[in-house]
C-alpha cells in the first residue's frame, strides 16, 4: 500500500468540530444544495425533452445525448475529482465545480442548437462529478461523531430525495409558464447557495487530511474509460438486444479496460485507487450493499414503470402515483434512520437493510404479477432498505478508510451506485427483450405477448432477487471480518 507523502496544505482558519447540526446549519445547507442539484437535474429535464426536441429541432438521438452525456461525464470523471480532492482540497475542488456549474447553467440562455446543449449538458457532468463525492467526504469529515456523521448525512440525502420527488411536478409546472431554459436555470441559485453555504460554513481541509502523491495519469485515463463503457454497454443491450454484436463489443472492451486498470493500480507506485484500501473489510462490505440496492432500485424502477403502463394500462399521470409509496418511504423514512441506527448499532442495520432491499425484489418477483398491493409492498421494502443502506454503507466506506482518501472513498461509492444501476436496468430490459416478442411498445398487445410480459418480469425480478442477493452476502460476510478485525486488529494483517 503506498504511504501518503509530503502534505499539501490548504489555507483557511480550522474550527472545532461542530458539537451538533444547529452549529454546523451554514455548512449543511450548502451541502444540501450540492446534493440537491445532482438529484434534481435530470429529473426535472426529463419532463422537458418533448419540449426541448420541438424548439431545437433534435433528433432522438440528439434527445438521449442531452441526459446521457451528463450521466456518463458524471459516472466517468468521479474518481479522478476524488482523487484530486485528496490531494488539493476538498472544499477548493468543490467551490471550483460550483462556479462551473453556475456558468455552464448561465450558458443555457444562449442555448440555440442540440449540439450547444450537449455541450453545456457535459460541462455540468465536469461540475457534478467536482462537487458530488465532496458533498459526502465533507459532511464526515465535518464531525467528529459518528451519530453527528449519519445525522447530517441523512439530512443531506433527504433533501436530494425532496428534489427528486419533486422533479417532474415542478417541471411540469414550469414548462406550464415558461420556457424550458428555465429549468437548467434554476441551478444558478442553487450553486449560489452551496458556494455560500460552504465557503462561510466549512473549514478549509487540514494539512493531515491531504496528500501529495502524484496524479496517476495512466490510471486516471483506464478508469475513466472503464467506468465509461460500463456505462454505455448496458444501454447496448437494451437498445440492440443480446443478439447484436454491438453490446458483446462493448462487454469485451469493458472488461478490458478493468483488467488493464486493476493491472495498472497493483503496479503504480502511487496508484489513483488503492486495491488494499478498497480490500478493507468495512470498505468492501459498505460497497457491496450500496451495489446491491441500487441495482434493485434501478431495476424495480424500470419493470414497475413499464408494468404499470404497457401492462396494465395505467394513463402516466395514474403511473406517477403508482410510484408514490416508493417516494413517501424514502421521504419520510428519514425520521427513522438515527434512531433505527442507535437501536441496532451499524452492522446490523446494514444487512437488515440491505435484505429488506432483496426481501422487496423477491415479493415482486414472486407475487408482483397478481395485484397492484404486491408492487407497492415491493416498491416499499425496497425504499425502506435503500433509505438506511444509503446512509450506513456510505459511512462505512468513509469509515473504512485514511482522512486523506476520504473523497475518492466518497465517489467510489457513488460510481458504484451508477454502474449497478445501470446493469439492473440492462439485465431486466435485455430478458424483457429475449422474451417479448414483437415491440413492447405497441399498443393492443396479444394474449400470448401480455403472458410473455408477465413471465419476463417475472425471471428478470428473480435474477435482481438472486444478484442483489448475493452482493448483499458478500457484503455481510465482510462486515464480519471488519467486526473481528475490530476485536482482534492482529487478525487484519495490517
Amino acid at each position: 500500500m503506498s504511504q501518503p507523502t509530503d502534505i499539501l496544505p490548504e489555507t483557511g482558519p480550522r474550527r472545532r468540530p461542530p458539537r451538533s447540526l444547529k452549529e454546523a446549519w451554514v455548512a449543511l445547507a450548502g451541502l444540501s444544495a450540492v446534493f440537491l442539484f445532482e438529484m434534481l437535474d435530470n429529473s426535472i429535464l426529463n419532463v422537458a425533452l418533448p419540449t426541448i426536441g420541438r424548439e431545437l429541432h433534435a433528433s432522438t438521438t440528439a434527445l438521449q445525448w442531452v441526459t446521457s452525456a451528463y450521466a456518463v461525464v458524471f459516472g466517468g470523471l468521479m474518481l479522478v475529482f476524488g482523487a484530486v480532492a485528496d490531494r488539493c482540497g476538498r472544499r477548493r475542488v468543490m467551490l471550483v465545480g460550483l462556479v462551473l456549474l453556475g456558468a455552464a447553467s448561465l450558458a443555457t440562455a444562449f442555448v440555440a442548437t442540440a449540439g450547444q446543449l450537449i455541450a453545456v449538458r457535459v460541462a455540468m457532468g465536469v461540475a457534478a462529478a467536482m462537487t458530488t463525492p465532496g458533498s459526502m467526504a465533507l459532511a464526515f469529515r465535518l464531525f467528529d461523531d459518528d451519530d453527528l456523521r449519519v445525522r447530517a448525512i441523512t439530512v443531506i440525502s433527504t433533501v436530494g430525495l425532496a428534489g427528486l420527488a419533486i422533479g417532474p411536478t415542478a417541471g411540469g409546472l414550469v414548462l406550464a409558464v415558461a420556457p424550458w431554459q428555465v429549468l437548467l436555470l434554476v441551478n444558478v441559485p442553487v450553486a449560489l447557495l452551496a458556494i455560500i453555504g460552504i465557503r462561510f460554513g466549512v473549514a478549509a481541509d487540514a494539512p493531515s487530511e491531504l496528500h501529495r502523491d502524484p496524479v496517476d495519469v495512466a490510471g486516471a485515463v483506464l478508469g475513466t474509460l472503464a467506468i465509461v463503457l460500463a456505462l454505455v454497454t448496458p444501454t447496448l443491450f437494451v437498445e440492440e438486444g443480446a443478439g447484436a454484436w454491438l453490446p458483446w463489443v462493448g462487454t469485451g472492451a469493458t472488461v478490458l479496460a478493468l483488467a488493464a486498470f486493476v493491472v495498472r493500480e497493483r503496479t503504480a507506485r502511487h496508484p489513483l485507487l488503492d486495491l488494499q484500501l478498497v480490500g478493507h473489510p468495512l470498505v468492501s462490505s459498505g460497497l457491496a450493499y450500496k451495489a446491491a440496492a441500487s441495482l434493485a432500485t434501478a431495476g424495480l424502477g424500470y419493470l414497475v414503470t413499464l408494468q404499470l403502463q404497457l401492462d396494465w394500462g395505467w394513463p402516466p399521470a395514474l403511473a406517477a402515483l403508482g410510484m408514490l409509496p416508493q417516494v413517501v418511504v424514502l421521504l419520510a423514512g428519514s425520521a427513522f434512520v438515527t434512531p433505527f441506527l442507535r437501536k441496532v448499532g451499524f452492522e446490523r442495520a446494514a444487512w437488515l437493510s440491505a435484505l429488506a432491499v432483496v426481501a422487496g425484489l423477491a415479493v415482486y418477483a414472486v407475487l408482483g404479477t397478481l395485484g397492484y398491493g404486491w408492487v407497492a409492498l415491493a416498491l416499499v421494502l425496497v425504499a425502506a432498505g435503500l433509505r438506511v443502506v444509503g446512509v450506513v454503507a456510505g459511512t462505512n466506506v468513509l469509515r473504512g478508510l485514511p482522512a486523506n482518501r476520504s473523497t475518492i472513498g466518497a465517489a467510489l461509492t457513488d460510481t458504484a451506485s451508477e454502474v449497478t444501476s445501470a446493469v439492473g436496468i440492462a439485465v431486466a430490459g435485455t430478458i424483457l427483450a429475449a422474451l417479448f416478442t414483437g415491440s413492447v411498445a405497441t399498443s393492443g398487445w396479444t394474449p400470448q405477448q401480455t403472458a410473455e410480459f408477465r413471465l419476463s418480469v417475472v425471471v428478470a425480478g428473480l435474477v435482481l432477487t438472486a444478484v442483489a442477493a448475493a452482493l448483499v452476502s458478500w457484503g455481510m460476510l465482510r462486515a464480519r471480518k471488519a467486526t473481528a478485525d475490530a476485536a482482534d486488529p492482529q487478525l487484519s494483517g495490517e
